[in-house]
């Protein structure tokens, strides 16, 4: 009997360091080495970020195949983010992942990010309820660096309809966050404090851009004007109201996204959702999208659980894994991208 394929895959886009061994779609190890010290910059430092990874990586490798409970030389190929991202990161990542390969004499694979995301889903068991998405299906990558709808009619078969045009909802979050007094990243805590909040209370503009493409600056523009004006009126006015400013703002994301969803769905008459990226573990826009879609069975809704939503190893080794069934190797001579490519 001819032996699964066993795949690494090392994500550093960001400044997470994701390192994830899979075999036959399932998660063997998934290894995520988190660096805090960004915190105190308000926002990811890009050189300290490539610095970290070229310490880090080593350890989340060697760490991920002692915990898959595997021998290096088992390794059939290794798959890394080849972009877009911080491009100091992602060489620090291309770099070792090109040595690994030529040192074991293993295939190389490269992944974009996005699409990565997309894939996450097809890791066993990685949905809330278990299952794979049918294709075609419509995907919502929502992240930190990220606002996208694509439409998906196989693996390697992407269409984008829809994208931000300026800044990505993650990015917004962390703004408004910052004004509202949170360190970074912020749009988790507007999270936790939304939950005792009236989501009612307060009302923001929706941006209103035609087609399927975001923009958040607009809306980003007015919670911030509008915190000021308040403020300056009184200097306690966002320590009274956090809670409700929280869920407002919460609310309106998520109608937003739903909204240009439904566009998508109208347009392209596909009735199947996934969700995925970072801001994908945020509560209300799950709860939004999982109660809207619930009132007709034909519309299914895939959320992935919350340790695939972050920047990992395994979507990484997933999106491998699905390469090299199909025999699409890359070269060690391909260089890492910072900005979006299309499919």
């Amino acid at each position: 009997m001819k032996k699964k394929p066993i795949i690494i895959g090392i994500e550093s886009s960001c400044d997470d360091t994701g390192v994830s061994i899979i075999q036959n779609r399932n998660v063997l190890s998934n290894i995520i080495i988190h660096q805090k010290i960004h915190k105190k910059y308000g926002g990811v430092v890009p050189e300290l970020a490539s610095r970290l990874h070229d310490i880090n990586i080593p350890k989340a490798v060697q760490k991920a195949i002692f915990s898959a409970k595997i021998d290096r030389y088992q390794i059939d190929a290794v798959s890394f983010t080849l972009g877009p991202g911080l491009i100091g990161s992602l060489l620090v990542g291309a770099s070792f992942a090109k040595s690994f390969s030529m040192g074991l004499e293993i295939p190389l694979l490269t992944v974009d990010h996005i699409q990565a995301h997309v894939l996450s889903h097809f890791i066993q068991n990685a949905n809330v309820n278990n299952s794979y998405p049918k294709f075609p299906f419509l995907s919502l990558v929502i992240s930190g660096g990220h606002t996208q709808i694509i439409q998906v009619n196989d693996f390697f078969q992407m269409k984008i309809l829809g994208s931000t045009l300026d800044d990505s909802i993650g990015e917004t979050l962390d703004k408004i966050a910052r004004k509202l007094g949170f360190h970074y990243p912020g749009g988790p805590m507007i999270e936790f404090f939304s939950k005792n909040g009236n989501d009612k209370k307060f009302i923001f503009s929706k941006p209103t851009v035609s087609g399927l493409d975001f923009s958040f600056s607009g809306f980003k523009s007015d919670v911030l004007q509008f915190l000021k004006k308040k403020l300056n009126k009184n200097t306690f006015f966002i320590k009274h109201n956090l809670s409700d400013l929280c869920a407002s703002i919460q609310r309106i994301t998520a109608e937003i996204l739903l909204e240009k969803v439904q566009k998508a769905i109208l347009k392209t008459g596909i009735s199947r959702i996934a969700l995925s990226g970072g801001v994908s573990a945020n509560y209300e826009i799950r709860r939004t999208f999982v109660s809207f879609f619930a009132k007709d069975t034909k519309y299914e809704v895939f959320l992935p659980k919350k340790k695939y939503t972050m920047d990992n190893g395994a979507m990484i080794a997933i999106t491998g894994l699905l390469k090299y069934e199909r025999n699409l190797f890359d070269s060690v001579h391909v260089i890492p991208y910072s900005k979006f490519k299309t499919f």
